[in-house]
């Protein structure tokens, strides 16, 4: 077994000092916003999921070493190219990962805590899930062990995948070079990754290679005539951090609890967070749909009114 270190336990100093600074330089600036009791809880938030994945590590490292050791196809060993691969690999698996968690209800109950503030600054990077071993998203990996790359290169490279995702979270960057938001995610992709406004509901799940969004028909880019809107399409009112890390399993739980059927039970925990039986709360294809349909109802009558006042030859 491999002893490599933990990337993002040995970042934390930085991360804590970056958030400092850009809260001196939005106040200066006015570029990054802050909320006392909103960063307190991305705060308490960020501990509890250190907390939380410490107290549960065994469970990925057991599994994963267990799926390695009897079933990997190929031994990579641990050369340069091999970690090269990982982070690739782990850049990939983290794409569907992230997809899944706003497709699948059950995956979305530990990923909302991630988009639950209503800001956009480097606190919100460590706003983190206190329950994400509790859903199918720790299968995702799997592959990889099988494959037969060792389990710490893939812990090692998915906490460098984490890290580069820190500095991503801010406003104060307008646009990086064109090359670079080609090929990377950076604050103006993910700032439209964690807006509720409807044209850009569940897109840029990419981690640090745009090349998974672009390829699989998930990129919008930030556009300047729309401003993002952070949150949750329905606020969660409260700073309290085990409502913000528990609501939506409660949700779930309640849901389930009433359901009338098997069918719809399982489809509580596996369709897209906001479906219902009877359609009567929307998922974000519904929200879309309904606002692609209000702007195409609009356009006859801005079409007729800028046809009105255009004098006639």
């Amino acid at each position: 077994m491999l002893d490599l270190p933990a990337p993002t336990q040995l970042a934390v100093p930085a991360f804590v000092l970056l958030v400092l600074i850009e809260m001196i330089y939005g106040w200066k600036t006015g570029r990054s916003r802050f909320e006392g009791k909103d960063t307190f809880t991305s705060l308490i938030m960020g501990l509890g999921s250190t907390i939380s994945g410490a107290l549960t590590a065994a469970l990925s490292v057991g599994l994963g070493y267990w799926v390695w050791q009897n079933f990997a196809i190929f031994d990579m060993g641990a050369a340069l190219w091999v970690f090269v691969l990982a982070f690739i690999l782990d850049d990939f698996t983290y794409y569907w990962v992230h997809r899944m968690g706003h497709r699948m209800r059950w995956m979305w109950a530990a990923h909302v805590i991630h988009h639950s503030s209503q800001h956009y600054n480097l606190s919100t990077a460590l706003r983190q899930t206190w329950t994400g071993k509790f859903t199918p998203g720790l299968l995702f990996s799997m592959p990889l062990y099988v494959l037969g790359i060792e389990p710490a290169i893939v812990f090692f490279v998915s906490g460098m995948n984490l890290i580069y995702q820190f500095w991503i979270h801010t406003e104060a960057i307008d646009k990086m070079p064109r090359w670079f938001e080609y090929l990377f995610n950076t604050p103006s992709h993910h700032r439209v990754h964690h807006a509720n406004n409807p044209r850009y509901l569940d897109a840029n799940y990419a981690g640090v290679l745009m090349v998974w969004d672009r390829m699989f028909g998930s990129f919008i880019p930030e556009e300047k005539e729309e401003a993002c809107r952070y949150g949750l399409v329905t606020d969660l009112g409260t700073f309290n951090p085990l409502r913000v890390a528990t609501h939506e399993w409660v949700g779930i739980f309640k849901d389930v609890w009433s359901a009338k059927t098997w069918k719809d039970r399982a489809l509580f925990l596996l369709a897209p967070p906001g479906w219902t039986p009877d359609g009567s709360r929307m998922t974000s294809d519904m929200i879309r749909q309904a606002w692609l349909e209000r702007k195409k109802a609009q356009k006859p009558s801005n079409t007729a009114a800028s046809e009105a006042v255009v004098p006639a030859e």
